[in-house]
């Protein structure tokens, strides 16, 4: 079904409707492996392809983006933000089966998010599904996160995909719920079936590389230039590395390459050096 900004298609999920310009509308557990983006950790990896200190470019079937080294992408010419899997409320997820891990795992995925939509400033957020744990998940927000969330809304389009996690996300959280969203030669969705300018989440992929005699492993977003896939960017996401079976299926593997966030900048690494 066609958006009402030309060349946007949002496909509908639930038969809700979304309008531009209406703008508001499992591992076992272990907290240093669930939380890497709540700790720090050097990462120096040879210098590489394409390095620098905010991020690095990613091209994806002929489509120039911003891989930021948050772990979100921007689509400049859109004026575009996508992020990834946010699973929100997961600390509180564990916490219901009785594993407790600090409960701020909300608070610092939004805070990050909040940065850097202060850094690109974009017309359209696209949160590319699992952005809550489970689906019970966005009833546990706190008063405080649900506000955050709704000025982060604030003056832009805001698009949740569906998730495995949060398959029925409830209307009240402001935005528009799809199943996917093709822009131009790119289509967004949650789950990544290997097609041609696919962008997609899931995998919460991962690389480790050995550097200075040491292991290390770290987020990272998977791509061959016709497809990729975007790393976890919530605080207590786990992640599968890219050598895992699950990303042959999907990607050319001679073109597959890792881009690897590390603390000050994003490595570009082909994903045979990886292991």
């Amino acid at each position: 079904m066609p958006g009402l900004v030309p060349g946007i298609y949002v496909f509908l999920d639930d038969a809700k409707t979304w309008m531009a310009g209406h703008r508001r509308a499992e591992a076992t557990p272990s907290f240093r492996r669930l939380c890497p983006t709540m700790t720090s950790v050097a990462i120096d990896i040879p210098p590489c392809s394409s390095v620098t200190v905010a991020g690095a470019t990613l091209v994806v079937a002929g489509v120039t983006l911003v891989a930021d080294l948050s772990g979100a992408l921007f689509w400049e010419e859109q004026g575009l933000l996508v992020v990834s899997d946010l699973h929100l409320e997961k600390g509180s997820s564990f916490a219901m089966r009785g594993v407790l891990l600090p409960p701020f795992d909300t608070v610092a995925t939004l805070g990050r998010l909040a940065a850097v939509i202060a850094r690109h400033d974009p017309h359209m957020v696209i949160a590319l599904g699992d952005s809550f744990h489970d689906r019970d998940a966005h009833g546990r927000l706190s008063t405080n996160d649900r506000e955050a969330l709704s000025a982060l809304q604030a003056r832009r389009d805001w698009i949740w995909i569906s998730g495995n996690h949060d398959p029925a996300l409830p209307s009240d959280l402001g935005g528009v719920v799809a199943e996917e969203v093709a822009i131009g030669p790119v289509t967004f969705r949650h789950e990544p079936s290997g097609a041609a300018g696919e962008i997609a989440g899931h995998l919460h992929p991962k690389a480790r590389v050995s550097t200075r005699g040491r292991s290390l492993e770290r987020r990272c977003f998977a791509s061959d230039g016709e497809r990729a896939v975007m790393p976890a960017f919530g605080a207590y996401a786990g992640g599968l590395n890219i050598r895992d079976a699950a990303f042959a299926r999907i990607f050319e593997a001679t073109a597959l390459m890792a881009h690897v966030l590390g603390d000050r900048r994003l490595h570009t690494i082909a994903a045979s050096r990886c292991y």
